[in-house]
This record gives structure tokens, sequence and C-alpha cells, in this order.
């Protein structure tokens, strides 16, 4: 994988500064150890950091074509690079290189915007074309890579891989965007299009952007959506064995790579699966890797040694401390931005392991939302049942009222904490699933808050994220619609953000098979009963899989990949929690109400509430405001 930068005069033909280019590219080396290499003509910088993947002694950028009025700067992979190359052959164009990066250059000749709605991979990348004064933009469906730029008020535009490397300019507004708050303590994570700062976006997955030099204006726009077009004549055995063939081919072609190559595997049903796929296509045994807890509630890894041990891996795994909290302080340095998923923590781990043997490691990202994997899912689903039973006038003030009375309950077995559930049932469809997967519920973050922050916000609640992608949704199935949400927010904003920054800082490149853009579409269009069906989630998947993987992988609790919040911040966290949260940089951005949040962290310590995510969603924002002080 890569890291790429540039900088382009939106007026006119203004001298770029290399040094400030170089400046960029550098604070991204991590993304691209390899090599690196600046382009600059009047009003044009383009910058590259490589960590070479495919043909190794060339591929280097920028590229240029062969008149040198095209030029490329990318990150990521192509995974149908050779079929587009030899269809650009048949055109009379000749390749100097074997690599991905040569075949964007042609392939934005002939097509021009919509060259990238013929690249099947993973991928954000800028191509500068001097004939058309225009520079294009473009990042891949699902959001596998990223893409960050921002509009100087000088009139220069500037765009990287990480908003590290925007920060470098100078010219660069650090205005913090109330709104970009409010979604972070929502979500846990700032959604696209936002970044923290006002004058700063991600360009969102699936979106293009174009821009002409002296055109003032611009705007990203759709190239790909997921479809979510249900086939109602297709029957479950036929699906089965189709989803086998289909994931097959997936992995096959991220299998292709002139460096080592293997996958993690947790023991979860999703990297089981490809590593099961990637053993049937290789020669060789399969390079996997996990990594283990000393809590069994915490510990997959004895699940991984049973697929490890089926299909004869060159598995290694190591033990991470419990103990070890060193990577605290650096998240906030890895993400830029405010970023709460704590299994930020055992990612970097994993990452870190695997770089010992591989340049690349294939995942099961992915599998959750594509195939609705989710335990939220079935309990949305029900709560959909639970509101179509009564009408919305009788149903809000009813279950409303039981929200509000009845106790809240955190140290209760789960059966008995119904509180949260009446609370979803009081609201819409839209209203009681964001009130699910909220770090921080409203009536929560309304008290965190001061009142001059709320004032600020002008009115504006994070929902309206989710109800933005409701209202472009395809599909207004319950179980189709939330996924469709999570695949436009929490996959793009937590869950490939994570993986992104781990794999980069030890300049590894992560391929995720289960977000093949025609894989995904695909599965889009199975029936909903197919994926969730009663209590089962992913339910057509483990039935496909049941030749491959034994029952225990298949059909055992999910478990997930988290850490201990809540004992670390009532042991050996405990004080570090109140420096962090009850500090006087908290209390000098204007946004907390310090005694709110000093009762959390009393009841929290006393063991009357569980208050984890929420705590460690501001310690991890004290982190951003000391590191940008």
């Amino acid at each position: 994988m890569c890291g790429i930068a540039g900088i382009f005069d939106l007026n006119g033909r203004r001298e770029i500064d290399r040094e400030l280019l170089g400046r960029m590219n550098e604070v991204q080396h991590h993304r691209g150890p390899d090599e690196g290499g600046l382009h600059t003509e009047p009003g044009l910088g383009l910058a590259h950091r490589r960590l070479s993947i495919i043909d190794l002694s060339s591929g280097q950028q920028p590229l240029l074509n062969r008149d040198g009025s095209v030029v490329v700067t990318y990150n990521g992979e192509i995974f149908n690079f050779k079929a587009i190359r030899r269809e650009l052959e048949a055109r009379g164009y000749r390749f100097r290189t074997h690599c991905d990066t040569e075949v964007i250059v042609y392939a934005w000749e002939v097509w021009g915007e919509a060259c990238v709605e013929k690249f099947r991979g993973m991928f954000a990348f800028a191509v500068w074309d001097r004939n058309r004064e225009t520079l294009f933009l473009a990042r891949d469906r699902l959001g596998v890579k990223p893409l960050y730029y921002a509009q100087l008020a000088d009139g220069f535009f500037i765009f990287g891989s990480e908003l590290k490397v925007l920060q470098q300019h100078p010219g660069l507004p650090r205005r913090v965007d109330p709104r970009a708050v409010e979604d972070y303590f929502a979500y846990g994570y700032v959604p696209d299009p936002k970044t923290i700062y006002r004058d700063v976006y991600k360009l969102p997955p699936g979106f293009r952007l174009s821009l002409r030099r002296g055109r003032s204006g611009f705007a990203p726009e759709p190239y790909w959506d997921v479809p979510f077009r249900v086939d109602t004549t297709i029957d479950e055995e036929t699906a089965k064995d189709e989803l086998v063939v289909r994931l097959r081919e997936a992995v096959d072609i991220r299998m292709v790579a002139d460096v080592p190559l293997g996958a993690f595997l947790s023991g979860g049903v999703d990297s089981s699966a490809v590593v099961a796929m990637m053993a049937g296509l290789s020669k060789d045994p399969v390079n996997t890797c996990s990594i283990s807890f000393g809590d069994p509630a915490f510990n997959e890894s004895k699940h991984a040694q049973t697929v490890a041990e089926s299909y004869h891996t060159r598995h290694r795994v190591e033990q991470v401390d419990p103990e070890d909290f060193s990577l605290i302080d650096r998240l906030a340095g890895l993400y830029d931005e405010p970023y709460a998923d704590s299994s930020a923590l055992p990612t970097y781990r994993v990452c870190e392991l695997a770089r010992k043997d591989v340049t690349v490691a294939l995942s099961g990202d992915g599998g959750d939302e594509n195939l609705a994997g989710y335990r939220r899912y079935r309990w949305h689903t029900y709560e959909e049942r639970l509101r179509g039973l009564l009408p919305s006038g009788l149903r809000r003030p009813l279950f409303g009222w039981l929200g509000r009375v009845y106790p809240k309950a955190d140290w209760a077995p789960k059966i008995f904490r119904a509180k949260s559930t009446f609370e979803a049932l009081a609201r819409d469809t839209v209203e009681g699933y964001f009130h699910g997967v909220s770090v921080m519920h409203d009536q929560l973050r309304a008290q965190v808050f001061t009142p001059r922050f709320r004032s600020e916000l002008q009115g504006y609640t994070a929902v309206e994220v989710l109800r933005g992608h409701a209202e472009r949704s395809p599909t207004q199935h319950p179980l189709s619609l939330v996924q469709y949400l999570d695949m436009k927010t929490y996959l793009p904003g937590d869950i490939l953000t994570k993986v992104d920054r781990a794999s980069m800082a030890h300049a590894l490149e992560v391929r995720v098979p289960l977000l093949d853009h025609e894989l995904v579409e695909w599965i889009s269009s199975l029936p909903p009963e197919f994926k969730l069906k009663g209590k089962e989630g992913k339910y057509l998947f483990k039935k496909s899989m049941e030749p491959f993987l034994p029952d225990d992988i298949l059909y055992r609790p999910k478990m997930g990949f988290a850490v201990p919040l809540a004992g670390w911040f009532r042991g050996p966290l405990k004080q570090t929690l109140r420096d962090a949260v009850l500090n006087p940089v908290m209390a000098d951005s204007g946004y907390f109400d310090m005694d709110f949040l000093k009762t959390m962290v009393d009841q929290h310590q006393a063991g009357t509430r569980d208050y984890s995510a929420s705590l460690w969603s501001l310690l991890m924002y004290d982190s951003f405001l000391r590191l940008n002080a």
C-alpha cells in the first residue's frame, strides 16, 4: 500500500513549494517506506510514498504517460488490471511497466471520469491531465482506502492519504467543527465526508471529484452504490453454491503479489472462510497469524489454532500483554482525528505480528455488514416487528415513559436491562437504530456537553447522518436498510479506518475479499432471510462454509475483537483515566460539563455504572486535543 499527496492551484499556475510538498509526503513515510517521488510543474505538485507489492523494479510514482501530459499518484490495488491492460493494448497502447498504476493513466485517456467504473479493487488516486487542465480524484466503492482534501483561502487545493498530510500545510485552518464533535461522541468516529475540522473533508466511498483550473466550485459525485435489488428467483441451494464460487474468485484475485502474502486468522467465521479459500488455491502452506489474550472472555486463539491445523497453515500466534497500555498515547497520532474504537489496540498488534512474515495480508473484514452478522441486526428486526404492532401516536408516549422510569442497570444480566429497548421502541426506525449503535446516547451527550457547545450545534444532532443515508437508500427492508446504513458509516468510518491506519503503521497491505464490489453487489441481491434466519446471522454464508469449516467455528457465539475497558478503568488505568478526562485541556475546550464528567468517572470506578465506552471516547478526545494543542 502507499501514500499520496498533492497541491493544485485552482486559479493559475503559481509555483509549487517542493519543500512543502516533500514534507507532506514524508509525514506518511510509514505508508510507503520503499520509495518516494515528487512531480511538480506550474500550478501542480503530486507526491507518492511507495510500498512495493507488484512489479518491484518499476512502477515508481508519480507515473506519467508517454508524452508527460497525464500524471497519476495512486494508493491501492486494481485486481483486474491485467484484463484492462489487454483491452487498452487492443486499442494500441504500449506499456512500459507490469504494474497496475500505468493502467490508470491510459484508462483515463480512453474513458475519462468513467475510468473508475472499470476498476475492481481498493484505491484512492489523483490524475492530472495537463491538456484538459483537470485534476481528477477517486476513491474505491467501499472506502477501503482513504482520501482527505481541502480548499485553502488562497485558492490552492490540497489532498493526501491521511489528515496529517494536510496538517503540514501552513495555510490549513484547524477550526474544530462542532457538528463533527457531536458525530464523534455519538458514533465513536467522524463519519464521511466530515473530518474533525470544518474546512477539511474525506472523499466518500464510491465518489469521484473533478477540478478544472480556473473554474470555481466543485462537488464530489457518486459513481457507485450498493444496489440491494433482490433476486426473487434464486433458491437457497443455488445461492449457497454460487457464494462459494464467488468468494473463491474474490480471494483468488487478491493473492497476486511479488512479496510474501498471508492472512489474519482470528478464529471467527469470516477470517476462517478466507483462509479456507486461500488454502484451496495455494500450492504452499498459507501464512496465518493471530493474537491471544490472557483473559478467556476475549480469547479466540484456540479457534484460530483449530483452523490453522485443519489447513496446515504456517501459523504464528503471540499473546498480547493484558497490561500493555503503551499504545494509548500513540493512537491519536495514528488516526489524526478523534477515533474511539478500542479494538484499534489489538488490531495494531496483529498487524505488527503479521508484518514479521508477510507484506500483504488478507482479512475477513466486511462480512458482518455484508452478510448480516452483527447481533444488533437481530435486535433491530425484532424491535421493528414490535414497532409495527402499535401506531406511532401510542407507541412513542408509552415506550418513552417506560424508558424514562425503568432503572438503568448496567450491572444486571441482559434480560433485565430493558431500559435501552424501551427507549429504542419510542423512536422511529432510524432513530431506534441510531440509539442502539451510539457510543453516547442523546440524553448522555446532552449531559456531557455544556450549554454553550449545544448552542453552537444550532439544533444539529448526529442522527442526521443516518437520516441522510436512509433517504438515499435503495431499500427500505428493515434488515437491508441497516446493513446499508452501516456500509455508509460504520464500515468506512470505523472498521476500514482502523485497519488502514494500523496496517499502514507497519507498512502492511491488507486486502479485503469480502468487500469485493462485485461480491457485495451479488450478496445485496439475496433475499434478506438468506442472511438473517431466525436468530442465525450469516445464515447462508455459514451453510455454504459447512464443507470447509467445523460447526464449532461456524456456529459458536460471536466474540468480536474487544479489550476489557471496564476493568482497566477500575484497575490499572484508574488514575490515567482521571488524569485524561478531568484535565484542564478538556475544561479549556469549553465543550464539556466537567462536573458531570467527574460523576461519570466516579460512578464507573465505583461499579454502579458502566461508562467504559463513553469514557474511552473522552480519553481519546483528550489525546486529540493534547496532540493538536
